[in-house]
């Protein structure tokens, strides 16, 4: 593994972490704040001052846990809360974990600021604040590949998907890991079927029982379900099963060994690759794990990644707040008509115009050049879908991260 390639500037966090952006998050506490929230954000009208929420009202440790970690990621720079006032959510709990990570944060309740039009005028003046507070006291340091964490997820996958982009974002990730990035794929859901080779690849014959114990989840959750990863869109696109779509899926990983398995939240202990298990744990009580791929990309956010890798065969157009979101299309005829939304052409693999390792390179260029700020397209359009769901996850096992502590370079 060598810490070599290019570096930038990066916005550093007192807990030692750097981020790539400058994030102000708006966050929603219940469904019955999210107008008012979204109505501020609106009005204050400014790319870094960003959305994200919960919509439920009976309380949730996994929403609380993810809501922490985003709040507290290195993308993000302080946080204004809105509360209606009754709703379940430990309202005490998100602001105490903020405040205590360094960053400025501000609260808002409805029921007791007077309602919707003084809470959204008091909503954009302290928006205001903390934009200000945020800008002055922004600290810019260097960061290199080494510092950062990238995640990747497939969405509106199709018969091209696992044979040009996939194996491509792959390749990506080979370079990554080899200069001491930590790199997340995702998920054992759509990797039924990959288990056996999964776990020949684990760091430890341990974690390569516990990946097949978390597909295994998986396998049981959907057929409890009685409904797979598997859309009406991916067959249209020419997949003909689940398993051939979970090894399409799994060529995003590349051939690094995997370093860990984690579950959302969980922040990777070092570099290398990690699996990220989004099934929940104990008896299905929350429906489909995977309702969109933004909830994914939420998850993965929530774990540290600065920035996300999408790859889609039928064309997807959505992006993420927090983190910006590259796409990369498998596909050569969707690219051609969905060209203002995807960032890297990997269909060209398929007439022969390039090789696998030619995109993996272009795919490692976009990297870095979105780590150093430039907007990948998702974000140059404004998009920042968020998700957050009911689930319920249990602590993840010693097997499941057998990995040395990361050290931060500066």
């Amino acid at each position: 593994m060598t810490s070599g390639g290019p570096k930038f500037e990066g916005f550093l966090r007192p807990d030692g972490r750097k981020g790539i952006r400058n994030a102000i998050l708006v966050i929603y506490l219940v469904e019955c704040a999210h107008h008012v929230a979204r109505t501020i954000v609106t009005k204050v009208d400014h790319a870094v001052v960003q959305l994200v929420g919960f919509p439920g009202c009976y309380p949730n440790s996994y929403a609380l846990n993810m809501m922490k970690r985003l709040a507290t990621h290195p993308n993000v720079g302080g946080a204004l809360i809105v509360s209606l006032g009754c709703e379940g959510f430990d309202r005490e709990g998100l602001t105490t974990a903020i405040a205590a990570s360094g960053r400025p944060v501000e609260t808002l309740i409805i029921q007791e600021a007077g309602g919707t039009r003084s809470t959204i005028e008091a909503g954009i003046a302290a928006s205001i604040r903390l934009l200000e507070e945020v800008e002055r006291s922004a600290c810019r340091v260097p960061m290199g590949i080494y510092d950062l964490v990238v995640g990747t997820i497939c969405g509106g996958s199709d018969g091209t998907s696992g044979i040009t982009a996939n194996p491509a974002v792959g390749r990506c990730f080979d370079r990554l890991t080899a200069r001491g990035a930590t790199c997340i794929f995702e998920e054992t859901g759509e990797l039924i079927g990959c288990e056996g080779v999964m776990a020949e690849r684990a760091a430890t014959p341990e974690l390569g029982e516990a990946i097949r114990a978390a597909v295994a989840k998986a396998e049981h959750y959907y057929a409890t379900l009685g409904y797979g990863s598997f859309a009406p869109g991916n067959a249209d696109g020419g997949l003909t099963t689940q398993e051939e779509k979970s090894f399409g899926a799994y060529a995003k990983s590349g051939d690094s060994t995997i370093s860990g398995l984690i579950k959302p939240g969980d922040i990777p202990p070092g570099p290398g690759l990690y699996l990220m298990d989004v099934i929940p744990d104990g008896e299905v009580r929350f429906g489909f794990p995977n309702i969109s791929d933004n909830a994914e990309i939420v998850e993965m956010i929530a774990s540290g990644c600065h920035l996300i890798l999408f790859t889609t065969g039928r064309g997807s157009v959505v992006g993420s707040a927090i983190s910006p979101v590259i796409k990369v299309c498998a596909n050569p005829e969707t690219y051609a008509r969905m060209a203002g939304d995807m960032d890297i052409d990997a269909g060209r693999i398929l007439s022969g115009a390039a090789t696998f390792d030619e995109v993996g390179e272009e795919i490692f260029a976009a990297v870095c050049k979105v780590a150093s700020g430039e907007q990948s397209i998702s974000e140059a359009l404004g998009h920042q879908e968020f998700i957050l769901t009911y689930k319920q996850f249990e602590a993840t096992g010693p097997a499941c991260l057998p990995h040395p502590q990361r050290t931060h370079q500066s």
